[in-house]
């Protein structure tokens, strides 16, 4: 198995991202397709043991970087990174591709070169990112920021099947995040998603609060990309200064390696990119992960190594297949925009 890896996405590129999937290589047995200027790849893999590696590099100059519209610099660089390494799982030449950089670009490169599975109108990043509650995940964490009720029924969906093949599952439950718990908060959107819900099916709880996802309230938790991705930065936010408060606290109370024990479990606990590395973009004809912008190689290699359980378990044909009878049961037609 070949893994696309776009080297030049994310903050601490590509240093951190190319080590990181050295790591991932050397793990879980793959290879990896560097996606990024050639001689800047070649100068950090000159830092790393990589005998016996199966290891190419994929030169391009053009890469995104954070603050360009998506859409608009896709279309003036033609052979950006990122859009190479979706390519490579287009034609056949690796089983997954892995993007660290903005997610507006990942999200619109495997939209456009790969597609959506029939019957849906958009793609959805997604899955677990709170350790504290590791049977919930929550769609979308920042792919659509705008979406419409019968999308975010869409999202239920995968959510489900996610759930249900992801975390084995059985029947989880579903909810929209909102302002209460009661039937009625929320905006227009919100609401009108609460009608569709109730008439799908699905195991459908009502709506939760922020308060309720560490609490693992729902199995699947429902909101737009805005509001999602929002709290995976506050996570993030919360957990690294959770970490140094507790450093400062408990130095001189306990012994220096307790201490690091403790903060290490709590960043696992609390920051997304430590709890997952990163999640998949699910509804796209091909199996694409969207890294946190913020992670270092130990995430780059834990997103890698997820990439990879996801093409070994077939979750795409299985997602396909399951969304496309779970639709039919519930008379709910394909969407087409």
């Amino acid at each position: 198995m070949k893994i696309a890896v776009d080297a030049m996405g994310g903050d601490f590129a590509p240093e951190e991202i190319i080590k990181g999937a050295v790591i991932g290589a050397k793990q879980h047995n793959l290879g990896i397709l560097f996606v990024g200027p050639q001689e800047r790849i070649r100068a950090e893999l000159a830092k790393h043991d990589i005998a016996g590696l199966d290891i190419e590099i994929i030169h391009t100059d053009e890469y995104l970087v954070e603050g360009e519209q998506p859409a608009y610099a896709l279309r003036t660089k033609r052979k950006a990174s990122i859009l190479l390494a979706v390519k490579m799982v287009r034609d056949g030449k690796a089983s997954a591709a892995v993007g660290v950089g903005p997610t507006g670009g990942v999200f619109a490169a495997a939209l456009g070169v790969l597609g959506t599975l029939e019957g849906l109108a958009r793609p959805v990043i997604g899955g677990n990112f709170l350790g504290f509650a590791p049977n919930t995940v929550v769609f979308d964490l920042g792919g659509n920021v705008d979406s419409r009720p019968d999308q975010l029924l869409d999202f239920g969906i995968i959510g489900t099947v996610f759930a249900r093949k992801w975390l084995n599952i059985t029947n989880p439950t579903v909810a929209l995040l909102s302002n209460g718990a009661e039937e009625g908060k929320g905006n227009e959107v919100v609401k009108e998603t609460y009608g569709l819900y109730k008439k799908s099916g699905l195991n459908f709880i009502g709506n939760v609060e922020g308060y309720d996802i560490p609490f693992g309230k729902a199995n699947v938790i429902i909101c737009d990309g805005f509001v999602g991705n929002t709290i995976v930065k506050f996570c993030e936010g919360l957990g690294s200064v959770a970490a140094e408060w507790l450093i400062k606290t408990l130095e001189g109370k306990l012994p220096p390696e307790e201490i690091r024990n403790i903060t290490t479990a709590m960043k696992r606990a609390t920051i997304p990119a430590d709890t997952t590395g990163g999640g998949p973009l699910l509804g796209v004809n091909g199996v694409v992960f969207k890294a946190h912008g913020r992670s270092k190689a130990p995430e780059v290699a834990t997103t890698i190594g997820t990439a990879k359980r996801m093409v070994d378990i077939d979750f795409l044909g299985t997602l396909r297949d399951e969304l496309k009878a779970v639709r039919s049961k519930l008379s709910i037609p394909f969407a087409n925009s």
